[in-house]
């Protein structure tokens, strides 16, 4: 009976890969039909008549929708394809394979001691108001326990709809995720293969908000006691802050989030444009629909579920003709790694005012325990050797999301070299930053503070 659990997260991306198969086909058309697909996977694995309640909760979560134990299916392909969004919560606890769970093969009592309230008692408990959806948990439980809602079956919709422009906003962290071959030209031509109208750099877009934060150290940090907490990329070091830290939130940028300004932007410049964010982790699922700021992206994929996406179609990575278009910086691109925020903020900061008195001096750290210890210090007054305080939820930064396809060392690297790529040294540089901006109504880059259009736009 366990050993039908192990490794059950592959076993949920096989589920997945049927789904996305049959119902890209048009075979996914009943209730029947989704029966049919418990019933081959009951097969395919071996599970018993007794666990066929999980499965069907695996499939829902595939699907985007909430579990439902032994319910039968119903209305879910009717309600997938009407669904304007993905609704809380994002990570879920499924009855079943805790019970088959020995210790001390389990890690459950260790994944989240530094964030919320989640501890055996048959299994997790999830605290939705405390938890950060960081997913680690996610990733860490090999019996499927615990699971993350897929956003695909809602896209395939709007894929097949010719007359809604669907664009394809990449996190950073992508470079080098499908394959030393596939290059990122050759992943805008699969995206375009899906029906995507374009596939767009979010780096484009941490330029702008780079630049955006460069002036708004310069106006924070006059002496040697100012100190500035960037918010952008990561919604676990975010939530941290917001949640357990409240007295240092004054010192935070109120920028939203790279992922958040790319679906603003695009959709003010393409009319009823829909904006699918790809990303290394399960934390941006949750930020797309916090309150404030839902509506800029439609819906989120990580790159473990692209890969199977593309398996399912058949899309041959290698093999495409690259579609190469230039976007962003250097800087832009290494805000996927620990450092490359406040790598690109100091370029700009030292162009801004070179003779300034009170220097960047940056503090990176990463991994939510390293985070909370850093933040521990700061609310409780002491002594930070820095003015410019850096945080990303998981080790190595974006590029250490748990939902990459490999090696966090070896994913710097290649973002690293993909930067290294651009023709763009730093986000100052980018003259595709000020087409956006005078699409916008800007005309100078000083304007990036004052405009209340654009204010309106990166802030929360």
């Amino acid at each position: 009976m366990r050993e039908k659990y192990i490794n059950f997260n592959e076993k949920r991306m096989y589920i997945f890969s049927e789904l996305v198969r049959r119902y890209w086909n048009g075979d996914l058309k009943s209730a029947e039909d989704l029966d049919d697909l418990v019933r081959d996977i009951v097969d395919k694995y071996g599970f018993a008549d007794a666990e066929i309640p999980f499965i069907k909760d695996h499939i829902r979560l595939a699907m985007g929708l909430d579990p439902k134990g032994n319910e039968a299916f119903g209305h879910e392909l009717t309600i997938i394809k009407n669904a304007g969004e993905i609704s809380h919560p994002i990570v879920a606890k499924l009855d079943g394979p805790c019970e088959h769970c020995e210790e001390p093969n389990c890690e459950c009592s260790d994944i989240c001691r530094y964030e919320t309230s989640i501890y055996r008692r048959k299994g997790p408990v999830i605290v939705n108001d405390k938890c950060l959806n960081c997913g680690h948990c996610v990733s860490s439980c090999d019996f499927g326990a615990i699971a993350d809602k897929i956003e695909f079956m809602p896209v395939i919709d709007l894929l097949k709809d010719s007359k809604v422009p669907v664009y394809a906003a990449v996190a950073p962290a992508i470079a080098g995720q499908f394959g030393d071959d596939v290059s990122m030209g050759k992943l805008r031509t699969a995206f375009k293969l899906m029906g995507f109208k374009d596939m767009i750099e979010v780096a484009l877009f941490a330029d702008i908000l780079t630049i955006k934060e460069a002036f708004e150290f310069d106006n924070l940090v006059k002496s040697e006691e100012d100190f500035f907490l960037t918010s952008c990329c990561c919604p676990v070091w975010f939530n941290m802050i917001k949640k357990n830290y409240p007295g240092i939130l004054e010192h935070m940028s109120p920028s939203v989030s790279p992922m958040i300004a790319s679906g603003r932007i695009l959709k003010k410049l393409y009319e009823d444009a829909r904006v699918v964010f790809i990303a290394p982790c399960i934390a941006k699922k949750a930020e797309a629909i916090e309150q404030d700021l839902k509506g800029a992206i439609d819906y989120v994929l990580n790159f473990r579920e692209l890969k199977e996406i593309f398996n399912a179609l058949n899309i041959n990575l290698s093999e495409l003709e690259p579609d190469y278009k230039d976007q962003a910086s250097f800087g832009g691109r290494i805000y996927a790694r620990t450092g490359g925020v406040s790598f690109s903020v100091k370029t700009v900061v030292n162009r801004l005012e070179p003779s300034r008195v009170i220097m960047l001096r940056a503090k990176k750290t990463d991994g939510v325990k390293n985070c909370k210890e850093i933040l521990d210090d700061l609310y409780q007054g002491k002594k930070v050797d820095a003015n410019f305080i850096e945080g990303m939820g998981c080790p190595g930064g974006c590029v250490g999301g748990p939902r990459t396809n490999i090696d966090v060392h070896k994913a710097a690297m290649m973002v690293n070299e993909f930067g290294e790529d651009s023709l763009i040294m730093t986000p100052f540089d980018n003259l595709n930053v000020m087409k956006i901006l005078k699409h916008l109504g800007i005309n100078s880059i000083e304007e990036i503070i004052n405009n209340e259009e654009i204010k309106k736009i990166l802030s929360r």
